[in-house]
Protein backbone atom coordinates (compact mmCIF):
# COMPACT_ATOMS: atom_id res chain seq x y z
CA UNK A 1 0.00 0.00 0.00
CA UNK A 2 1.19 3.18 -0.77
CA UNK A 3 1.48 6.63 1.09
CA UNK A 4 -1.47 7.93 -0.46
CA UNK A 5 -3.16 4.47 -0.56
CA UNK A 6 -3.96 4.92 3.48
CA UNK A 7 -6.70 2.67 4.90
CA UNK A 8 -10.18 4.41 5.86
CA UNK A 9 -10.09 5.77 9.57
CA UNK A 10 -13.42 5.61 11.42
CA UNK A 11 -15.33 8.75 11.36
CA UNK A 12 -17.62 7.75 14.55
CA UNK A 13 -19.09 5.17 16.99
CA UNK A 14 -22.69 4.82 18.14
CA UNK A 15 -22.57 6.99 20.72
CA UNK A 16 -21.82 10.17 18.93
CA UNK A 17 -25.27 9.68 17.50
CA UNK A 18 -26.76 10.42 21.16
CA UNK A 19 -23.96 12.33 22.47
CA UNK A 20 -25.76 15.98 21.59
CA UNK A 21 -29.05 16.76 19.94
CA UNK A 22 -29.21 16.69 15.98
CA UNK A 23 -32.39 18.47 15.19
CA UNK A 24 -30.04 21.33 13.66
CA UNK A 25 -27.68 19.05 11.84
CA UNK A 26 -28.04 16.93 9.04
CA UNK A 27 -25.85 13.46 7.72
CA UNK A 28 -23.69 13.01 5.28
CA UNK A 29 -23.48 9.20 4.94
CA UNK A 30 -21.44 7.44 2.30
CA UNK A 31 -22.32 3.54 1.23
CA UNK A 32 -20.29 1.29 -0.30
CA UNK A 33 -17.85 -1.37 -0.59
CA UNK A 34 -14.22 0.01 -0.39
CA UNK A 35 -12.47 -3.45 -1.07
CA UNK A 36 -14.75 -3.49 -4.81
CA UNK A 37 -12.72 -0.31 -6.65
CA UNK A 38 -15.25 2.37 -7.78
CA UNK A 39 -18.07 0.64 -5.71
CA UNK A 40 -16.66 2.19 -2.85
CA UNK A 41 -17.06 5.92 -3.81
CA UNK A 42 -19.29 6.94 -1.29
CA UNK A 43 -16.81 5.48 1.41
CA UNK A 44 -13.83 7.71 -0.67
CA UNK A 45 -16.25 10.44 -0.53
CA UNK A 46 -16.56 10.37 3.44
CA UNK A 47 -12.68 9.94 4.06
CA UNK A 48 -11.87 12.82 1.50
CA UNK A 49 -14.67 15.19 3.47
CA UNK A 50 -12.78 14.07 7.19
CA UNK A 51 -10.05 15.69 6.28
CA UNK A 52 -12.09 19.16 5.75
CA UNK A 53 -13.48 22.14 7.93
CA UNK A 54 -16.82 21.14 7.86
CA UNK A 55 -19.93 23.53 9.04
CA UNK A 56 -20.75 22.74 12.35
CA UNK A 57 -24.37 21.12 11.20
CA UNK A 58 -22.83 18.55 9.21
CA UNK A 59 -22.04 15.71 10.17
CA UNK A 60 -20.03 12.37 8.01
CA UNK A 61 -20.60 8.68 8.58
CA UNK A 62 -18.88 5.99 6.53
CA UNK A 63 -21.38 3.81 6.01
CA UNK A 64 -19.84 1.11 4.25
CA UNK A 65 -22.05 -1.95 3.74
CA UNK A 66 -23.32 -1.46 7.10
CA UNK A 67 -27.38 -2.17 5.56
CA UNK A 68 -29.62 -2.36 8.33
CA UNK A 69 -27.01 -1.63 11.09
CA UNK A 70 -27.30 2.11 10.17
CA UNK A 71 -31.16 2.63 11.04
CA UNK A 72 -30.29 4.07 14.70
CA UNK A 73 -29.21 7.31 12.04
CA UNK A 74 -31.78 7.99 11.42
CA UNK A 75 -33.46 8.34 14.72
CA UNK A 76 -31.68 11.47 15.49
CA UNK A 77 -30.59 13.38 12.13
CA UNK A 78 -33.77 15.60 10.17
CA UNK A 79 -31.93 15.50 6.99
CA UNK A 80 -29.84 12.60 5.23
CA UNK A 81 -27.34 12.74 2.68
CA UNK A 82 -26.68 9.35 0.63
CA UNK A 83 -23.61 9.09 -1.48
CA UNK A 84 -23.28 5.96 -3.55
CA UNK A 85 -22.14 4.20 -6.69
CA UNK A 86 -24.42 3.42 -9.49
CA UNK A 87 -24.04 0.94 -12.64
CA UNK A 88 -26.83 3.25 -14.41
CA UNK A 89 -25.36 2.87 -18.02
CA UNK A 90 -24.06 6.42 -17.92
CA UNK A 91 -20.73 7.89 -18.43
CA UNK A 92 -17.67 6.58 -14.94
CA UNK A 93 -18.13 9.67 -12.64
CA UNK A 94 -21.68 11.36 -13.74
CA UNK A 95 -23.50 12.54 -11.03
CA UNK A 96 -27.63 12.18 -10.06
CA UNK A 97 -29.06 13.44 -7.30
CA UNK A 98 -32.68 11.97 -6.45
CA UNK A 99 -34.87 12.02 -3.97
CA UNK A 100 -35.56 7.96 -3.23
CA UNK A 101 -38.76 7.36 -1.08
CA UNK A 102 -38.77 3.82 -1.58
CA UNK A 103 -36.89 0.69 -2.98
CA UNK A 104 -38.37 1.46 -6.61
CA UNK A 105 -37.19 4.94 -6.40
CA UNK A 106 -33.94 4.09 -6.44
CA UNK A 107 -31.68 3.53 -9.96
CA UNK A 108 -32.51 0.33 -11.55
CA UNK A 109 -28.76 -1.24 -11.20
CA UNK A 110 -27.28 -0.02 -7.91
CA UNK A 111 -24.34 -2.14 -6.99
CA UNK A 112 -23.64 -5.45 -4.91
CA UNK A 113 -25.21 -3.87 -1.61
CA UNK A 114 -28.42 -2.61 -3.26
CA UNK A 115 -30.62 -5.59 -1.20
CA UNK A 116 -29.46 -3.87 2.11
CA UNK A 117 -29.84 -0.15 0.93
CA UNK A 118 -32.69 -0.66 -0.69
CA UNK A 119 -34.41 -2.68 2.65
CA UNK A 120 -32.87 0.26 4.59
CA UNK A 121 -34.43 2.49 2.76
CA UNK A 122 -38.22 0.69 3.04
CA UNK A 123 -37.43 0.36 6.68
CA UNK A 124 -36.58 4.07 7.38
CA UNK A 125 -40.61 4.75 5.76
CA UNK A 126 -42.03 2.30 8.95
CA UNK A 127 -40.37 3.79 11.16
CA UNK A 128 -42.22 6.80 13.50
CA UNK A 129 -39.46 9.37 12.23
CA UNK A 130 -38.74 9.75 8.44
CA UNK A 131 -35.89 11.83 8.06
CA UNK A 132 -35.72 14.38 4.61
CA UNK A 133 -33.27 11.77 2.47
CA UNK A 134 -31.33 12.92 -0.45
CA UNK A 135 -29.18 10.13 -2.71
CA UNK A 136 -26.16 11.64 -4.87
CA UNK A 137 -24.74 8.74 -7.13
CA UNK A 138 -21.70 8.62 -8.87
CA UNK A 139 -21.96 6.75 -11.89
CA UNK A 140 -19.04 3.48 -12.21
CA UNK A 141 -18.98 1.14 -15.09
CA UNK A 142 -17.49 -1.53 -13.70
CA UNK A 143 -16.63 -3.47 -10.10
CA UNK A 144 -13.12 -4.67 -9.51
CA UNK A 145 -12.85 -7.17 -6.21
CA UNK A 146 -9.98 -6.32 -4.13
CA UNK A 147 -9.25 -2.67 -5.46
CA UNK A 148 -9.27 0.37 -3.03
CA UNK A 149 -8.59 2.55 -5.40
CA UNK A 150 -11.12 4.58 -8.05
CA UNK A 151 -10.78 5.26 -11.66
CA UNK A 152 -9.49 8.53 -12.78
CA UNK A 153 -13.22 9.34 -13.88
CA UNK A 154 -14.76 8.39 -10.68
CA UNK A 155 -11.94 9.82 -8.63
CA UNK A 156 -12.51 13.15 -10.61
CA UNK A 157 -16.13 13.56 -9.51
CA UNK A 158 -14.93 13.42 -6.18
CA UNK A 159 -14.16 17.39 -5.66
CA UNK A 160 -17.81 18.24 -7.38
CA UNK A 161 -19.48 16.03 -5.47
CA UNK A 162 -18.04 17.18 -2.48
CA UNK A 163 -18.87 20.85 -3.79
CA UNK A 164 -22.89 19.37 -4.61
CA UNK A 165 -23.01 18.16 -0.83
CA UNK A 166 -21.85 21.34 0.85
CA UNK A 167 -24.28 23.33 -1.69
CA UNK A 168 -27.11 21.16 -0.90
CA UNK A 169 -26.50 20.66 2.89
CA UNK A 170 -26.34 24.55 3.11
CA UNK A 171 -29.51 24.92 0.69
CA UNK A 172 -31.60 22.07 2.85
CA UNK A 173 -30.34 23.26 6.23
CA UNK A 174 -31.46 27.07 5.64
CA UNK A 175 -34.78 26.34 4.78
CA UNK A 176 -35.19 24.38 7.27
CA UNK A 177 -34.18 27.30 9.34
CA UNK A 178 -36.66 29.29 7.58
CA UNK A 179 -39.59 26.82 8.77
CA UNK A 180 -38.73 26.61 12.17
Amino acid sequence: MSVKERPPVAISSDSFYYEKNKSNSLLVMGVGNYLMGDEGVGVHIIQEMSKMKLPKYVDILDGGTGGLLLLNCFQVYPIVIFVDATMDGKPAGTISLIRPKFASDFPSALSVHDVGLKDMIESIYLMEKVPDIHLFTVSIEELIPMKIGLCPKVKAAIPELINNILNLSKELTSKKSVNL
